[in-house]
């Protein structure tokens, strides 16, 4: 991939995973109306402090991409992330499933981009 696309991705990414990992603690960005069972699955992130777990991923991954360092590894580190975030937006909150699909989208596109990071990893 070309090194300016894969720069401004980069950033834009970082920018994104910082954004929605300081909402989780800051809570800057209205959640709106909740249904009865996405309300008991966010109580018990809540209650389990997953929530916090998830928002470290986000905010150490996006500083991450901003700084160019540890990318490739946070990259794995945040698949878990992502493939849950759609995983719930399947299941409880179709309707708001973009934010979702951004984020694994990127998050795929970024692990292509570091494919030459995994070589070793991934050899037999």
């Amino acid at each position: 991939m070309n090194s300016k696309v894969f720069l401004v991705l980069r950033i834009l990414f970082g920018l994104f995973l910082l954004f929605f990992g300081l909402n989780k603690f800051f809570h800057f960005m209205e959640y709106g109306e909740m249904s009865e069972a996405t309300g008991n699955y966010f109580g018990a992130l809540m209650s389990t402090k997953t929530i916090v777990v998830v928002a470290i991923v986000e905010i150490v991954s996006g500083l991450a991409l901003l700084i160019n360092k540890y990318g490739a590894l946070m990259m794995l580190i945040l698949m878990s992330v992502s493939i849950n975030a759609v995983l719930f937006h399947v299941n409880l909150e179709p309707d708001s499933i973009a934010g979702a699909l951004i984020l694994l989208v990127l998050n795929i596109v970024m692990l292509y981009c570091y494919k030459d990071k995994y070589k070793d990893l991934l050899s037999a």
